[in-house]
Parts: C-alpha cells; sequence; structure tokens
C-alpha cells in the first residue's frame, strides 16, 4: 500500500543572490520521517526554495516511488508555479520547476501555501545549512530497504560534486563528443563557464579534485584547481562514453549514415557504437569509479569533472534507476550533480542534479 507524507520545505539566501541553503522536514501520520538540509553555494531565494522542494521529493520517492505528497511551503511562488496556476516565465524557474516535477510522479504531489511562522523547522534546517556551510540529514523513522538510517548514523558521507566540462565547439551543435581523436577544447564561452562553476565549487570547500584527462575536463578541472588551490588528480575511469565512429557527428547525421544502428542504440543501452562503448560498459565502470572514491576518501569532499554520459550514468546508479533511464537525463555544460555515499555500507543519494545558480 503506498504511503502519504507531508513535505514542508524552505530555502533562503544571504544577498538574494548570496550564500544560499534549504532545508526539508518529511512526516507520516504526524511523526517526523526525515530532516534534510543542504548548502548550495551562490543562489537567489527562488534557486533555493525550489532546491529544498527538490530535496524533499526525491527522498520520498526513494523511500516510496508511489507515495502521495501533500508539500506545504511559505512561497507563494513556488507553490503557485508547481500548482500551474501562475505561468513560468522566466528559463531558470522552468528548469527548476520540471527538476520538482522529474522528482516524483506530479499527479501525486498537492501544494499548498502556509504563512511563514507554520514553516519554522524547514526554515531551521535552511539557516543550519547556511550557518554550517554544509549539508546533512536525519531519518526519524525508516523503512528498510530504502533510503533510511544511514542519514541517522554519526557516520560522514563522502560528497561526490559532479561537474560536466564547459561547452566545446561541439556542444552547441550536439554533436557526440566522446574520447575519440577530436578531443575538442573549450570555447571562449566554455572558459568563461569553467571559471563561473569554479567559483561555485570552491564555495563547497571540496579537498579533492578528480578529473577526466581529455582537454575539455582538464582545462574545467585546471579553473577549479586555481580557485580551491589544491591539485588535480586525473582519472581515466571518468572518461566519458565512447562513441566511436559517430564521434564528431551529429543525431542527424548519424540517423541519416546509420539509421539501424542508430534505432539501436536508443533502444538498448548495451548496444556499443561500432568502434565504441555500450552504455552499460559505462555503469560497469562509472559504479566502480564511486566505490573506488569513497574507499579513498572516505567523509570527504570531493569534486569530480567528467562528461555528461557518466553523470547521467553515476546519478542513474545513486537513485536505483532502470538502466534506460539515462536517455531521460540531460546535463548541462558546467552543471553540478551532487551524491552522497556513507562508506561503511555504499548507500547512495542523489543530493541534486544539473545544478546551474552559479551560471545565471
Amino acid at each position: 500500500m503506498a504511503r502519504h507524507f507531508l513535505l514542508t520545505a524552505d530555502g533562503g539566501s544571504r544577498g538574494n543572490p548570496g550564500p544560499a541553503g534549504y532545508g526539508a522536514v518529511i512526516t507520516e501520520s504526524g511523526s517526523i520521517i526525515a530532516e534534510l538540509y543542504d548548502f548550495i553555494g551562490v543562489a537567489t531565494n527562488n534557486v533555493a526554495e525550489y532546491s529544498g522542494l527538490i530535496a524533499g521529493l526525491t527522498a520520498i520517492n526513494a523511500i516510496d516511488p508511489n507515495a502521495t505528497v501533500d508539500v506545504k511551503m511559505d512561497s507563494k511562488l513556488v507553490v503557485e508555479q508547481m500548482s500551474g496556476r501562475w505561468q513560468i516565465k522566466h528559463a531558470d524557474m522552468r528548469s527548476l520547476a520540471q527538476d520538482a516535477r522529474s522528482a516524483h510522479t506530479p499527479a501525486l504531489v498537492t501544494y499548498s501555501w502556509i504563512p511563514r511562522d507554520e514553516n519554522s523547522h524547514a526554515d531551521r534546517l535552511a539557516n543550519k545549512a547556511l550557518d554550517l556551510q554544509d549539508g546533512g540529514g536525519e531519518i526519524i523513522s525508516v523503512r528498510k530497504n530504502y533510503l533510511t538510517e544511514r542519514l541517522l548514523s554519526a557516520e560522514k558521507a563522502t560528497t561526490i560534486f559532479l561537474v560536466r566540462h564547459g561547452e566545446t565547439p561541439l556542444t552547441p551543435m550536439k554533436k557526440f563528443s566522446g574520447d575519440g581523436p577530436l578531443n575538442p577544447e573549450l570555447t571562449e564561452e566554455g572558459l568563461a563557464q569553467a571559471e563561473l562553476v569554479a567559483a561555485a565549487i570552491a564555495n563547497l570547500k571540496p579537498e579533492t579534485i578528480i578529473a577526466s584527462p581529455l582537454n575539455r575536463t582538464k582545462q574545467t578541472a585546471e579553473a577549479i584547481s586555481r580557485t580551491t588551490g589544491l591539485p588535480i588528480y586525473f582519472d581515466e575511469s571518468w572518461i566519458e562514453c565512447s562513441f566511436g565512429i559517430w564521434d564528431g557527428m551529429s543525431i542527424d547525421e548519424v540517423k541519416e549514415k546509420y539509421p539501424a544502428d542508430y534505432q539501436a542504440w536508443v533502444s538498448s543501452t548495451g548496444f556499443s557504437v561500432p568502434e565504441g562503448e555500450s552504455y552499460d560498459a559505462v555503469s560497469l565502470r562509472i559504479d566502480a569509479a564511486l566505490d573506488a572514491i569513497v574507499a579513498t576518501y572516505p567523509g570527504q569532499r570531493v569534486a569530480v569533472v567528467t562528461h555528461n554520459g557518466t553523470i547521467k550514468t553515476a546519478a542513474k546508479l545513486a537513485i536505483g534507476a532502470p538502466p534506460d533511464s539515462i536517455f531521460h537525463i540531460d546535463v548541462s555544460p558546467c552543471s553540478i550533480t551532487t551524491i552522497s555515499i556513507w562508506p561503511s555500507d555504499g548507500l547512495r543519494a542523489l543530493r541534486s542534479l544539473n545544478e546551474q545558480a552559479h551560471l545565471r
């Protein structure tokens, strides 16, 4: 039988935009199930409020993907936009709203506004995130085999910030860009994006930087290294999926020249592009790469500069989604995706996906 939860969420920034954090409280039948909070770097109040909503819905979906949810927030903007009563004119807000809809089946979620004093618990958690400039949470009452008592434990999770590289000449044209001989470098726009994400990552206080050794990730990691003062450890495990003979081609070009292979590729993660690699193979190496980070840097904060395909794969692995879910995820240049992994048992939790507030 599906469960029913109440989610209260809040977020705020000190400066708007400025240092920002969120808090979320999940209750079931009047009992607190979870308290979640996180520092998200420099962002606006609206981004922080949406981040709290997304974090809460993501946690609920991990507990029971069929659960019904009542969301109560003191943000009139978020409530009215998510209820469909207010048009979402700003592209950034549309992106955040879509992230919230993707976190839990929209038909199972209802929204209502509450006064600020009725949202004080989530507000306290948001301020805790801002004061500590860190994230965490507790699961108070749990159900076996879901995102559970690991958040109640005193054990510190390894936090991995997955950063996609900046724009290359192939990015705007949506061309396949794997590990082939093209190995493009960043454009001027890509270099500017790298500087912005470097500042955002510095605010998250990583202790280690790992990067794919390709040109585009190397340049992005170098910006983060300059900003944080940390050295870069290059790891080929985080290299992009190999697209073989398709490297440098657009989707339309592939459809025209290799229609049968393209159909096979979109139909199965087990299909390997000629002279390339399947997404199932990518999943195996990213699974091992995540475990290696936790074993090497238990309880630390690690920035990994990598690629669209590898980040989508890591997100899929974190939530135990089916293999073909990677075709329903997109990761933007110089966005940040955050995963927490608890060293003692390897439990993984997706904390955020495709964060872009630092680029706005």
